[in-house]
């Protein structure tokens, strides 16, 4: 029997994405770090990354291409054109790389026709949808990884002090938002680095989740 598809979503309107594509005109947003986060590239020396990778969210494509170059067939989405365009150009510069890049929204994963998944990485992006966007948004990724799979989930956490960045996140919401159809084995403290003032840290705190797809 099938599975029953997330509902699908309203696509993110004007504002929020031309603020997403506005952020990759002139300097560098400060998640773009130019490289991948210490975070990441710790799970892909410990092995987590395996068969097809989605990077939902991936920005420029750090990620993306981090997890072809061990070999992985991998794709990433991005709602920013712009950001897309860059990732293209890396990859065009990397070489041959079984990489895939695509405009898209991630709460509708399944509206673009990418096949599934072995393994997630979601690095920033659970943190920005405000609480109604939630519940499609695992939807769609719950719709597009294989029974099993992982979600890699990196997002800003509530042991950030000060108001700068995003909305923090606790242990308490992770676990709600996965709730049903998934298995939350681990959330971990661990951090992102960031492009901040001169004067400010250059890290922010953040949760490492690790969620199985049931």
């Amino acid at each position: 029997m099938d599975e029953p598809q997330p509902p699908r979503p309203a696509r993110i309107g004007p504002p929020a994405r031309e603020e997403f594509e506005a952020a990759y005109v002139g300097s560098p947003p400060p998640w773009d770090i130019g490289r991948p986060q210490p975070a990441v590239v710790a799970l892909a020396d410990q092995g987590r990354l395996t068969g097809r990778v989605l990077d939902s969210g991936c920005g420029t494509g750090e990620h993306t291409l981090l997890a072809a170059r061990l070999g992985h067939t991998s794709v990433g989405v991005d709602v920013a054109p712009t950001a897309i365009a860059l990732a293209e150009a890396k990859l065009a510069r990397a070489g041959d790389l079984p990489a895939t890049f695509r405009v898209g929204d991630v709460r509708d994963l399944p509206g673009l026709s990418l096949g599934r998944f072995d393994t997630v990485l979601d690095s920033g992006v659970f943190h920005v949808f405000l609480d109604p966007d939630r519940p499609a948004y695992v939807a769609s990724l719950h719709a597009v990884l294989n029974p099993g799979a992982h979600l890699l989930l990196l997002c800003f956490s509530e042991n950030e002090p000060g108001d700068w960045g995003p909305r923090r996140v606790t242990r308490a919401d992770l676990r709600a938002a996965f709730a049903t159809g998934w298995t939350v084995e681990s959330i971990t403290a661990n951090a992102f680095d960031v492009r901040r003032p001169v004067d400010a840290s250059p890290r922010a705190q953040a949760w490492l989740a690790d969620i199985r797809r049931d």
